[in-house]
């Protein structure tokens, strides 16, 4: 778990007396490329920190068609954080695109560990305002934004994901066609390429 306790330790700023206790609470697991971590009408009752791999969440529509919503790479957090907090069913689908390492994060983690650290607490709170304002740009950005603008923000916000991720995935996430997609690639290519 070196990268969660990077994480605890030098992003939270969890004392070692405190780390030693907390991480205990926590499970490391493996879980392979396509499993699914929470399904659509289940609690979510973890948080889960990429330790190595690629999480996505993503919603079904009534037509069977998947609407991705986050991606999660190393050090990121993927979970259902209103089913988490208010105990309610999730819409959320959470699986793997990657075999991937994530570190099961219980509410129960998160609230010792907030009592223990004011450190964790605080850095807590700066990160759940952190992920309403991503919420909030991505809204707006799917609402008003030309596909070209979207596409250079997943670039911005994901910079390593467009080798690792097939491209209908990305297309997904932007709100778009896999087609508009690549005419977007193709424009942005022609822009950039500069001859001789």
């Amino acid at each position: 778990m070196q990268n969660f306790t990077k994480y605890l330790k030098t992003k939270a700023n969890i004392a070692e007396p405190e780390f030693e206790l907390l991480i205990k609470k926590v499970e490391l697991r493996n879980v392979e490329k396509g499993e699914l971590l929470l399904r659509s009408g289940e609690v979510c009752r973890h948080s889960f920190f990429v330790e190595n791999g690629l999480l996505r969440s993503y919603t079904v529509d009534d037509a069977g068609k998947e609407h991705i919503i986050q991606f999660g790479s190393e050090n990121w957090i993927v979970s259902d954080r209103s089913s988490a907090f208010f105990n309610e069913p999730s819409d959320l689908f959470i699986d793997a695109v990657e075999d991937t390492k994530v570190v099961l994060i219980s509410s129960d983690f998160i609230n010792e560990a907030s009592e223990i650290s004011a450190s964790f607490r605080n850095y807590n709170q700066i990160a759940l305002q952190n992920h309403i304002r991503h919420q909030q740009k991505r809204i707006n950005l799917l609402l008003s934004a030309s596909a070209e603008l979207r596409y250079m923000n997943f670039i911005k916000l994901y910079p390593d994901l467009t080798l690792r991720v097939p491209q209908w995935m990305i297309a997904s996430y932007l709100g778009i066609t896999p087609e508009s997609l690549s005419r977007v690639r193709k424009e942005l290519a022609h822009k950039n390429f500069k001859p001789n």
